[in-house]
């Protein structure tokens, strides 16, 4: 597929047959598996885990996370650490100078914005029963947290159906033909939740960023490899 992908005007696209989305569904979770992850109900340490993600792969920032957590156990104490600890703990995972302020800044902006009656200003669980637009606009005004972000924090805390949309699950929903070509971030979000069956956002989410990992690579995808080869209208033959 060519590096470039022509955009296409929304008032031509049409969005894909409930059909069509259920079918790919099934041959991913025919391949792949279907996940079974349960929901932690930690969003802040998914908050801080998301960030920590930012331009690395997932050991090292696993390796970030876990020395973070042992040199400050508390989100508390990560808060109100000097910047030169936090920065110091989670340098295995890159780019530590920015992602150090990005994260003391987002727990500084959720206790100044907590009512001033709350027990414990870092404690985000009224979101497991908030309506999604709300926990989602709330977790969006933070500093550096965009949508992805944002889905990540429900989906894997709370089950809540909003599905995260990275590089690898715009891309190949874009090649299958799920996603308007040159959508931007916001649209992909909008659109990867309305086309997704209900209670399948983990699955969806999953099996398409493994399928954009293993198989449909940004490069060169394999499509000999690929089981959604004959529907897919981006294969290279």
């Amino acid at each position: 597929m060519p590096a470039a992908v022509a955009t296409v005007s929304r008032s031509r696209w049409k969005r894909p047959s409930r059909a069509r989305v259920e079918r790919i569904r099934a041959k991913l979770a025919e391949f792949y598996g279907v996940p079974l992850l349960a929901p932690h109900g930690r969003p802040l340490d998914e908050l801080v885990l998301t960030v920590l993600s930012q331009s690395t792969n997932d050991r090292n920032r696993d390796i970030a996370y876990l020395r973070l957590r042992d040199a400050l156990p508390t989100w508390a104490a990560v808060r109100d650490a000097p910047l030169i600890q936090v920065e110091e703990a989670i340098r295995p995972g890159g780019i530590s100078k920015v992602k150090s302020k990005r994260i003391q800044a987002i727990l500084r902006q959720l206790t100044d914005s907590a009512p001033a009656a709350a027990a414990d200003p870092l404690d985000l669980s009224w979101m497991a029963a908030a309506p999604i637009e709300e926990s989602r606009a709330a977790l969006c005004a933070l500093p550096g947290v965009a949508r992805k972000t944002a889905a990540c924090v429900l989906l894997f805390s709370y089950g809540i159906q909003d599905v995260p949309v990275d590089t690898h699950v715009g891309r190949v929903a874009t090649r299958l033909g799920l996603l308007r070509p040159g959508a931007g971030a916001e649209e992909q979000h909008d659109e990867v939740c309305a086309i997704t069956p209900p209670g399948a956002a983990l699955e969806f989410h999953v099996n398409l960023l493994r399928h954009g990992r293993r198989i449909c690579h940004s490069q060169r995808p394999d499509c000999g490899q690929c089981v959604l080869r004959r529907s897919c209208p981006a294969r290279q033959l």
